[in-house]
């Protein structure tokens, strides 16, 4: 399996292929507007800018399951990303990344990352880099802040 093998829907409930995505590097990360780690949308849309005309893109998938701390409808998560932090990066309907109701996705992400046999997702903002090649190359936990990044970004570009 690779990121290609999935379809998310995108917050406007379009169904964005990955596959779409193969070939480049990829962060994909859980999101939530109202955590105290929020101001890494920040950090993240700066990556995006600086590394995107290379190859580079930042999923964001929104997700309530940690002290409900995404509430809002996707308008509103589409609404807050736009004009708190100018987020530009395709961001994907609220999922589940724990538990019985987990996105298949963030099932793979887990089980593919590097020393985790399916380690559960503990905050908001855990993330995963991806090499071109859709399979994960690093995990990193949520208080890791997107600017220390660059480095493994740059050596996938």
């Amino acid at each position: 399996m690779t990121l290609g093998d999935f379809s998310p829907q995108l917050l406007d409930g379009t169904t964005q292929p990955l596959a779409d995505y193969l070939g480049k590097v990829v962060l994909v990360v859980n999101v939530a507007s109202k955590c105290g780690l929020t101001p890494q949308y920040e950090g993240l849309e700066a990556l995006y800018r600086r590394f995107g005309d290379r190859g580079f893109v930042v999923l964001g998938f929104p997700c309530n399951q940690f002290a409900e701390q995404e509430p809002g409808s996707a308008a509103e998560i589409a609404r807050f990303c736009s004009l708190s932090y100018e987020v530009s990066f395709p961001l994907f309907s609220k999922i589940e990344v724990n538990g019985p109701g987990e996105h298949p996705l963030y099932t793979w992400l887990k089980r593919s990352a590097p020393g985790a046999e399916s380690e559960d997702i503990s905050w908001n903002f855990a993330k995963f880099l991806l090499g071109r090649d859709g399979h994960v190359v690093e995990r990193f936990a949520p208080g890791v802040e997107p600017e220390s990044l660059a480095p493994a970004i740059e050596r996938l570009l």
